[in-house]
């Protein structure tokens, strides 16, 4: 297995949790919030899905799906058009109103661009310094990982709030 193996693999069980807390659930239960300052399931897959969008197109040097696909079109979110979910307040997270189709349909085409993009890369890609305002500097595989970890906790997350959910 090779580094671009392994990424891309990384990459297709997120996909596979993002379907797996998202599939059958209803515009009602997308929105639900365990209390009035946590985040939904479809806060939480759409925000994965943007960090995932924006951090690999950055690195890869190329426009985010978001944008060049016409997702932020799709989507109509009251924010900035590169909005992310970062420091979002509870009344952004309500705001997030997607249904199941269209959160998958953007995550399935940032995973298709992020697997088309890692699958070009070797070892010796990965020490490359993609971003020098952090003391120490972060390397092209350091960032890739932390979009990995970053998108599994909030995919874990989403998948909390469904078995809640699904209890009741």
């Amino acid at each position: 297995m090779t580094s671009a193996d392994l990424l891309a693999d990384a990459f297709e069980r997120i996909r596979e949790e993002v379907h797996h807390a998202v599939d059958g659930l209803t515009g009602e239960q997308l929105t639900f919030r365990v209390d009035g300052e946590a985040n939904s399931i479809g806060w939480l897959v759409w925000h994965l899905t943007r960090i995932q969008d924006d951090h690999v197109s950055d690195v890869a040097g190329v426009e985010q799906a978001w944008t060049a696909q016409g997702w932020a079109d799709r989507f109509q979110l009251p924010f900035g058009r590169l909005d992310t979910g970062y420091e979002h307040s509870s009344a952004d997270v309500a705001a997030v109103q997607a249904g199941a189709e269209l959160l998958t349909a953007y995550h399935d085409a940032v995973f298709a661009e992020t697997t088309r993009y890692v699958r070009t890369l070797g070892d010796a890609d990965l020490p490359r310094v993609v971003d020098e305002s952090w003391d120490p500097p972060v390397t092209l595989g350091v960032r890739l990982i932390s979009v990995i970890s970053d998108d599994l906790q909030h995919v874990g997350q989403a998948a909390l709030i469904r078995g809640v959910l699904l209890r009741h």
